[in-house]
């Protein structure tokens, strides 16, 4: 752990993050201040959250991210016993048994199982090698992902546990599947999605699916969220009506706006400048993982933030999506923005990872080159 090289962080990556952080915090304390009164306990644990994310960020930075290696098998067994300990004892959440609760926060494991999954599949694959058996690479990360997708399930979380199998499959891609491959894992994916339908998914996980079909079906039921949120994007115009100034947020016509639904209240309350200097914001960071996974010395730090990407995109994507009614709800929340202290925590924890590999390949490259 050196505290000294955190100087030479990627700064254009940190800052924005940062300015999506700052968003989120603006967006949530809007809608905490209301003609109703306001109720600043959100906000206050969020910005709670942010400070602790950032601090484990820069420690996560400061550690040479190959020493992740050696303790992936404890990572391993305690993030399982997390998962298997919140079906015991955890709290009841929308028919959803995921988090610990702690009185004034609460401890979701599922997002923290997103961050061990990317650090043991990108052992995992390193270690196998660019010309091992593609089926035993397969097999052997398929055995590390399917306990804790399996555990998952049981709460039953299918949008977390859709994250871990989109990281998983594009990993794989990534390392070494032929499209034949890809191909045969589609269908394969398609007969176990039509066997989840018929005996895991749950009734509202169900009623979430139709509603993106066809939300227009039930507009006062299930297809309710989905037409508010599409409402309040497109009210908000070029500017958008100001922070808490939103007709379908300060009015409450618009459910989970803090969480599932925050896309929707920036793009009413900030308008379209408002969601698309999101966008941007998250255009960045993409580019910035993307040059820094490029210039990774080995595959395990490749691995690591490529592994990233695609978590950061399969978020941005479905609840941008969702928002806009071109996915499914499925509880995803929107990275650094949504109200969440275990997503916030774990995503900064990620950002972190990623700083230790750019910082420790700059090292590496001025090092070689001085010899």
């Amino acid at each position: 752990m050196n505290f000294y090289h955190i100087r030479k962080i990627d700064k254009t990556l940190l800052v924005a993050v940062f300015l999506l952080m700052i968003i989120g915090l603006l967006i949530i304390f809007s809608i905490s201040y209301s003609e109703n009164g306001t109720d600043l306990l959100n906000f206050k644990k969020q910005f709670f959250f942010a400070v602790a994310g950032i601090c484990a960020m820069f420690f996560t930075a400061s550690v040479d991210y190959r020493m992740l290696k050696n303790y992936t098998g404890v990572f391993y067994v305690l993030i399982l016993f997390l998962l298997i300990a919140v079906l015991l004892v955890g709290k009841i959440t929308r028919g959803t048994v995921g988090w610990f609760d702690f009185g004034y926060f609460s401890l979701q494991p599922a997002e923290f199982t997103k961050i061990v999954a990317i650090v043991v599949l990108a052992k995992c694959l390193s270690e196998l090698g660019n010309y091992s058996n593609i089926l035993k690479k397969i097999l052997v990360s398929g055995f590390y992902v399917f306990f804790p997708v399996g555990l998952i399930m049981l709460q039953p979380d299918l949008g977390s546990a859709l994250v871990i199998l989109f990281i998983w499959f594009c990993l794989l891609c990534v390392f070494g599947l032929k499209k034949k491959q890809i191909f045969f894992i589609g269908i394969l994916g398609a007969l176990v999605s039509v066997a989840s339908w018929l005996f895991f998914l749950q009734d509202y996980q169900k009623d979430r699916i139709m509603t993106f079909v066809d939300p227009q079906s039930d507009p006062l039921g299930r297809g309710y969220n989905v037409i508010q949120s599409m409402i309040a994007i497109g009210s908000g115009s070029l500017w958008g009506k100001g922070l808490g100034h939103g007709s379908q947020s300060q009015l409450n016509f618009l459910p989970e706006k803090h969480t599932d639904f925050i896309f929707a209240v920036i793009a009413e309350e900030m308008g379209f400048i408002g969601g698309a200097l999101v966008l941007i914001l998250f255009t960045i960071i993409f580019y910035r993982l993307l040059v820094i996974a490029d210039e990774a010395q080995d595959n395990f730090g490749k691995l690591l933030v490529l592994g990233t990407v695609f978590m950061l995109a399969f978020h941005v994507l479905i609840n941008i999506g969702m928002n806009m009614g071109i996915m499914p709800v499925t509880g995803i929340p929107l990275p650094f923005v949504s109200y969440g202290g275990s997503s916030l925590i774990a995503f900064f924890i990620m950002i972190g990872v990623v700083q230790s590999v750019y910082i420790n390949g700059r090292r590496y490259r001025f090092e070689r080159e001085d010899d």
